[in-house]
C-alpha cells in the first residue's frame, strides 16, 4: 500500500561534480518516495569547507534536475545551520556523553604505534581513548591554555545513558535488505561528533538533520552501513526516531572499484557535454521510465 507519509533524502557533498554512482542514489530515493506517493528531499551537505563550494553546488543542482528528480524546497543547506548544531552539541555535554579530545591524527597513530596494534573499524583503527583517560584538571588547564580540540563521543557512556547494557533493551534498527539489527557502535568507537575546525561532523549533522526533516526512510549506500550503528545511538541520546534503512549496492568501475570522485569517476556533467541523453543513462542504471 503506498504511504503518502514517507519521507526520503538525497544528500551530497558538493566537493566536486555526481557521477553515475550519484546518480544511481539519487535515483533509488527519489523513486522509492514518489511509488509511495511520498515526499523526497534535497540536501546539501557542505560543513568540510576546505573541499566544498558553491559552484559544486550549483553544478549538483543542475545535473539532478537533468536526471528529472524534483524535490521539496527549501534545500537545506548544512553550512546554514552550524548554530543549531551547536546547540545540539551543548545538549549532549550536559547529558555528560561528549568529552574533549586535544589529539592530532599524528598523535593517534603514534599511540596506536606504541601500543602494537589496535582495533579497526569499518573507518580505520579506533580511537584509542587517549584524552577519555585524562584528568578533570589537565582538561580544565589544556583549555584555559587555548589548546584546540575537538568533542568526542564518549561511547561507553552513551550506552549507559540510553540503556543498552545487560539488564536493558536491545537498540536496534531495521535495514530493509538485511533485517533487524542489533546496534553494535563499538564498529566506530569514540567518534568526533564536534570537529574543530567546524563545530560539527558528518556524525552528528545527519542524525540531526534527519530528526528535523522528518526523514522516514533513509535510502544510501552500502558503504554507510556501519554508520548506521552510531546514528542510532545519537538519535536514542536526542529522543529522536529511527527511521527505516534502505543501504542499496554500490556502481563500481571496469575493476570492480566503487565509483568515486577521488578516482575521477566520469561525471554527469562531461556525460551529458559528451551528448550522453538522460534517458540512455537512466536505461543504463535501470529506471528508464
Amino acid at each position: 500500500m503506498p504511504d503518502p507519509a514517507v519521507v526520503t533524502r538525497f544528500a551530497p557533498s558538493p566537493t566536486g561534480h555526481l557521477h553515475k554512482g550519484h546518480a544511481y542514489a539519487a535515483l533509488k530515493a527519489y523513486h522509492f518516495a514518489k511509488e509511495q506517493g511520498g515526499k523526497f528531499l534535497l540536501r546539501i551537505e557542505d560543513i568540510d569547507f576546505n573541499r566544498c563550494s558553491s559552484d559544486n553546488t550549483h553544478q549538483i543542482l543542475e545535473d539532478l534536475a537533468w536526471l528529472g528528480l524534483e524535490w521539496e524546497e527549501p534545500v537545506r543547506i548544512q553550512s546554514e545551520h552550524l548554530q543549531e548544531y551547536a546547540q545540539v552539541a551543548g545538549q549532549l555535554e550536559e547529558q555528560g556523553v561528549l568529552y574533549p579530545c586535544f589529539c592530532t591524527r599524528k598523535d593517534i597513530l603514534r599511540e596506536i604505534e606504541e601500543a602494537g596494534r589496535a582495533p579497526h573499524g569499518s573507518e580505520g583503527p579506533l580511537y584509542p581513548g587517549t584524552c577519555r583517560r585524562i584528568s578533570e584538571d589537565e582538561r580544565i588547564s589544556k583549555i584555559g591554555a587555548g589548546d584546540s580540540y575537538s568533542l568526542r563521543l564518549n561511547l561507553e557512556k552513551a550506552i549507559a545513558s540510553v540503556g543498552v547494557n545487560s539488564s536493558g533493551p536491545d537498540l536496534t534498527w531495521t535495514d530493509t535488505v538485511q533485517g533487524t539489527q542489533q546496534a553494535k557502535p563499538e564498529k566506530l568507537g569514540d567518534v568526533v561528533l564536534v570537529r574543530k575546525d567546524i563545530g560539527t561532523s558528518y556524525h552528528l549533522a545527519v542524525v540531526i538533520d534527519d530528526g528535523i526533516q522528518e526523514v522516514t526512510d533513509v535510502v544510501r549506500g552500502v558503504d554507510l552501513f556501519d554508520s548506521t550503528h552510531i546514528h542510532c545511538v545519537i538519535q536514542a541520546l536526542l529522543g529522536l526516531p529511527t527511521p527505516r534503512y534502505h543501504h542499496h549496492e554500490l556502481l563500481t568501475d571496469a575493476g570492480g572499484r566503487r565509483l568515486a570522485k577521488r578516482d575521477q569517476a566520469i561525471t554527469l556533467k562531461s556525460l551529458r557535454d559528451s551528448g550522453t541523453s538522460v534517458q540512455e543513462l537512466k536505461k543504463e542504471l535501470g529506471y528508464l521510465e
